[in-house]
């Protein structure tokens, strides 16, 4: 049997006559950048899942940016991240001059550890930003106590995680600015570029709404600094197709997530954490480790059963960031993680056989053979 990593095909062929209507209706009114489409996406997020406001940009690491530049941080400041989480997680900072810090991972959660976090913090820092990574949320009780005792601007990295509540709150809703994806591998995927800010302040959020149109509140008037991040028609078009399909996705991510962790029996294979005592994951990833784990992927390759790595090499120790003057062993979590993390596949269309294959594929995987 068969069963890809990930197979975008399968969701888009469903919704397939109701998304090419949509865009064909958006395409006669030449709503092409902001416009209906994306007012009713915005509304339609922050109503479907629980925002007071939300808005529309054109990528994932646009609202970061964004919430970098509304934090004001800039050269000579630090701001806080995580080394294992996709780069866009840091770029916002290094894009306002400031420089990154990285804190230390949880081997559970594969989140910031609150405790690593506190230690990093010098007279020079001046924010965070939290990943709420492969959709479980961090530990916001203890990271917004270390924010608040420093004065700490907090910026929440929801890319993974639409959807997902810290507590009965909404990811994003907890810090300062929250931030998303829609790239279309995400669990609420564009068929393109999109992203999404939200903001508890309401004034917070008039800011951004005035930078991501150059700063522009009315033709050739520029009253602050801004940009071009204004949301495409066409991917609202289609987020608003999908959007009400989101909690249905969701419930089968988690279904396929708890068939995962009761039957995976693989010895010295560390299942990921699913659900704690603050909120459930919503599963944009599975990722195992093993300290085989380049030898349990060569098996499952060979037994059907697509795989990928994410994240295997730390920002730290990225090239990009070399200046920093960081080395392997600064984060050792992070590093042990990277080297022994697999993700499964985890998408919504995946049967029940599908699972129980990679299943099956994991438990049969035998070290001592290699």
């Amino acid at each position: 049997m068969k069963v890809p990593f990930l197979d975008l095909s399968l969701q888009h062929q469903a919704i397939r006559t109701e998304a090419l209507a949509a865009l064909a209706a958006t395409y006669d009114a030449t709503r092409f950048c902001l416009g209906q489409d994306v007012d009713d996406f915005e509304r339609g997020f922050s109503q479907t899942l629980g925002y007071p406001a939300a808005l529309g940009l054109n990528s994932g690491t646009a609202p970061l940016h964004m919430a970098c530049l509304m934090a004001g941080f800039g050269p000579g400041d630090e701001v806080i991240t995580t080394p294992f989480t996709f780069i866009s997680s840091a770029w916002g900072i290094s894009y306002t001059g400031a420089r990154p810090v990285f804190a230390d991972i949880e081997p559970e959660t594969y989140n910031l550890d609150p405790a690593k976090l506190e230690a990093a913090i010098t007279p020079r820092t001046k924010g965070i930003v939290v990943v709420h990574l492969f959709g479980l949320p961090a530990r916001m009780d203890e990271i917004m106590a270390v924010a608040r005792k420093h004065g700490l601007f907090v910026i929440e990295d929801c890319a993974q995680a639409v959807g997902a509540q810290y507590r009965g709150t909404p990811v994003g809703l907890l810090g300062d600015v929250g931030t998303f994806s829609f790239y279309p591998t995400k669990n609420l995927g564009a068929c393109g570029e999109a992203g999404m800010l939200v903001a508890r302040d309401e004034k917070r959020f008039a800011r951004a709404r005035l930078m991501r149109v150059h700063g522009s509140p009315r033709r050739y008037a520029h009253e602050i600094l801004g940009g071009n991040w204004r949301m495409d028609g066409f991917q609202a078009a289609v987020l608003n197709i999908k959007l009400p399909r989101l909690r249905q996705w969701t419930a089968r991510r988690r279904e396929i997530a708890r068939h995962y962790a009761a039957g995976i029996r693989l010895r010295e294979a560390a299942l990921p954490t699913i659900a704690a005592d603050y909120g459930e994951s919503v599963l944009h990833q599975f990722t195992l480790t093993h300290p085989q784990r380049d030898a349990l992927r060569e098996h499952l390759t060979a037994c059907g059963v697509g795989t990928d790595l994410i994240y295997p090499l730390p920002l730290h120790l990225q090239k990009c960031y070399a200046d920093l003057g960081y080395a392997k062993g600064s984060f050792p979590v992070a590093e042990q993680v990277a080297e022994q993390c697999l993700s499964l596949p985890i998408f919504p269309e995946l049967t029940d056989a599908q699972v129980e294959h990679v299943i099956a594929s994991v438990n049969a995987f035998n070290p001592a053979a290699r």
